[in-house]
């Protein structure tokens, strides 16, 4: 009997395994591995159900000691995407063309104190790849766009959202329904991986 229960856990375990590595069967991997910077979309809008998916998935993000030092500004339309773009040194048709401008920003009233305050970075940075998962999932495209820690684009952002002293923006993310398919990058390189084992 226990040989039994043994090899069922086996075989538990390696269908497991299986599952957790193909990434035809498993759809997080799938979405991890397929997904690919978007910077043309169509004209139309995204609907409000999905910006909300969108927004729930970033706030599911590891943060540390839980405290979920972000804040989203939602540009969903054309008047305040323009505002952003006419404000842009550079990508402002691409800016232009997106249907949904998502702002990232960090609450540094919610960051920690000390030396660990800086955390918020890695905080909103995790929310920022959340929501961008969960914008392929959902049929749209999406692209990650810089601004922390350009002086001028924080001051810039800062200023078109005139966000409070205590947001300071780390990204804008575009959004919208892909008017492009580019193939996804195979970013695997063994060289960069060290495996400690002693």
């Amino acid at each position: 009997m226990k040989t039994l229960i043994c090899m069922a856990l086996m075989l538990l375990g390696a269908t497991m395994t299986k599952a957790a590595t193909d990434g035809e069967d498993n759809e997080a991997l799938n979405c991890i591995m397929t997904r690919t910077s978007i910077r043309q979309y169509q004209d139309r809008p995204v609907e409000q159900e999905k910006v909300e998916q969108l927004l729930r998935a970033a706030m599911a993000a590891p943060t540390a000691v839980n405290k979920q030092p972000w804040h989203f500004y939602v540009l969903n339309t054309k008047e305040a995407i323009n505002r952003l773009a006419d404000a842009s040194q550079r990508g402002g048709d691409m800016v232009r063309s997106a249907a949904l401008v998502v702002v990232v920003c960090g609450n540094m009233d919610k960051a920690l104190e000390g030396k660990a305050r800086e955390y918020w970075i890695q905080d909103t940075s995790a929310a920022t790849e959340n929501l961008l998962l969960a914008a392929h999932a959902l049929g749209l495209g999406a692209v990650w766009t810089g601004v922390y820690p350009m002086k001028e684009r924080v001051e810039m952002t800062t200023k078109v959202l005139n966000l409070p002293e205590n947001l300071v923006p780390l990204c804008t993310i575009l959004i919208g329904y892909p008017a492009e398919s580019p193939t996804p990058k195979d970013k695997w390189k063994p060289e960069n991986v060290t495996y400690v084992d002693n």
